[in-house]
Order: structure tokens, then C-alpha cells, then sequence
């Protein structure tokens, strides 16, 4: 894959991290980002619209679309259409895209879109700043340390592991929630418990989700004390129902998008390594 120009368009501080770490190898340029100070700070240039069609190559965030179709770029106060991206590529380009590949084919057909998130490396890298940062929310939102505390982790995916071996550390008793016997086994390999999903319930300080289907129905969390705190960190279609956790006045977060908030600088560099990764095998995916 012959890349020089790179166009990072749209998404949060983190993709400016991102287009810090490409600037080293490629010409690389932003979209969508208002100017500020850490623009001048990490320096890359902004990309000039009236250019036409000088880059070969296109970054887009996670999630790359805003609901009305319009790119993510929560840095810029003006909307950013997706055929401002499509003016600056050249034909035939390559565009790296945090989702929704499927969807962008058809929006920016005659490009080759190679969805990143579905990389092995990417999600391995990406699971400890996730685990970090939803144990940093539950230290914010506790009135008691974690430490002592009961907690357990549905599902013992990357981020279910990760988040175990952080709040061992912690010292919290911690149980997890599995479907499978495989899980259950994964659950004893880092030396903790272990519970059915069909068997779930009890008084835990804080249950963490990561499992992207619903397992927390209004069923399930009456089986659950009122002074539990659910953090949900799977992706849509997500674990626990919201609108029945108001109704029986549990407290509940959705945290997904964790790495960008709480750990920018190496969210961005992830997805750099990740893309660079890419680039170099000539795109696409591998497990």
C-alpha cells in the first residue's frame, strides 16, 4: 500500500495524538478540529479544503458518523460534512475508520474502508486503558474503596480479564458472570470466581458489563441491591437495560468510549500503531 498524505478527520483529542504519532512517519494533516492550543503543541497542520485531492489516505474516529450522518468531530463547533473528506481524497484512497464500515462503503464508494476496531492488536491494546478507566470511574463514584468490596465482571472477554487483574490489585473480592464453561475456566486462571449468568444476583457495590448484549433486564436487576452501581462498557447494542434501572432507582453508567476520555495520549498512539499496522500489510484485518 503505497500512503504518503494522511487526513485524520474528525473525533475527539485522542485522534489528535494519533495524527502526532503518523505525522513521524507520513504527511499527515487534521479535519474538523477548531484551533487550540494542542493543535500548536503537537503541530499538525490542518488540512486546507480548497487543496482538492492531495491526500491518499483518511483516518476517521470511533465512531466515525454522527447519527445524522454528519463525521464525529466533537472539537469542531461547525458540523463536518462527509463530503469534505471525500473532496480532500484522491480516487482509490484507503480510509481507516473506528465502525461502521459497512455503511461508509456505500457513503464513499470508489474508496477502499478498512474498519480498524476489528483488529486482534487493537483490541488487545485497547482493553487496559479501557479497564483503567472504568475503575477510575467507579473510585469516583463509590463511597466506599474498592478495596474489600464485592464486585463482579460480566464476561472474561479482553476488558472482563484486564479489569480483573486491575482490581485484584485493588484487593476487591470479585466474582464473574459467565455463560460457559471456557468462561469459567478463564475466570479461575486469574484466580477468581465465578457465577452463571442464569444464577446471577446479590448485594455487589459495583457490576461491571462487557458483554455487548443485554444481560441486565429488569428481571435480572431486581435480583440486585438497590446501593448497586452498574457501569456498562460494551458497545451498542450494550448490557444492561437504562430505562430499567430508572424505574427501580439503580444507578447506572454507560462508559463506553472509556480510552479516549481517560487516556487520550494512548488511545490516540493505539490507534496510530494499529493503522500503521495496516498500512504496512497492505490493509484489512487479521485475528
Amino acid at each position: 500500500m503505497n500512503i504518503h498524505r494522511i487526513l485524520i478527520a474528525g473525533g475527539d483529542i485522542r485522534q489528535l495524538y494519533c495524527a502526532a504519532r503518523l505525522a513521524d512517519v507520513y504527511e499527515a494533516a487534521v479535519l474538523g478540529f477548531d484551533d487550540n492550543d494542542l493543535i500548536a503543541e503537537l503541530g499538525p497542520e490542518t488540512a486546507d479544503i480548497s487543496a482538492g485531492h492531495s491526500f491518499d489516505c483518511a483516518v476517521l474516529p470511533v465512531p466515525p458518523l454522527n447519527p445524522d450522518g454528519t463525521l464525529f468531530a466533537p472539537c469542531s463547533a461547525a458540523a463536518v460534512e462527509l463530503s469534505a473528506v471525500n473532496a480532500l481524497l484522491a480516487p482509490n484512497s484507503t480510509v481507516f475508520t473506528g465502525g461502521s464500515a459497512e455503511k461508509l462503503s456505500d457513503l464513499l464508494s470508489g474508496h477502499r474502508i478498512c474498519d480498524y476496531l476489528v483488529r486482534e492488536d487493537m483490541s488487545l491494546k485497547n482493553a487496559v486503558p479501557t479497564a483503567e478507566g472504568a475503575v477510575q470511574l467507579a473510585l469516583e463514584e463509590l463511597p466506599v474503596t474498592l478495596s474489600g468490596s464485592k464486585v463482579l465482571i460480566a464476561g472474561m472477554g479482553r476488558i472482563g480479564t484486564a479489569l480483573a487483574e486491575i482490581l485484584k490489585g485493588f484487593g476487591a473480592d470479585i466474582t464473574a458472570a459467565v455463560h460457559t464453561p471456557r468462561g469459567a475456566a478463564k475466570a479461575r486462571l486469574h484466580g477468581i470466581g465465578s457465577v452463571p449468568v442464569k444464577r446471577l444476583g446479590g448485594d455487589y457495590k459495583v457490576v461491571f458489563n462487557t458483554v455487548p448484549k443485554l444481560i441486565f433486564n429488569e428481571d435480572m436487576l431486581r435480583r440486585f441491591g438497590k446501593d448497586s452501581l452498574f457501569i456498562d462498557l460494551a458497545s451498542a447494542p450494550h448490557g444492561i437495560d437504562f430505562i430499567a434501572t430508572e424505574a427501580l432507582g439503580i444507578r447506572a453508567l454507560a462508559a463506553n468510549g472509556l480510552p479516549g476520555k481517560t487516556a487520550p495520549v494512548t488511545a490516540g498512539e493505539i490507534i496510530a500503531e494499529t493503522v500503521s499496522s495496516m498500512i504496512a500489510e497492505g490493509g484489512g484485518s487479521y485475528e
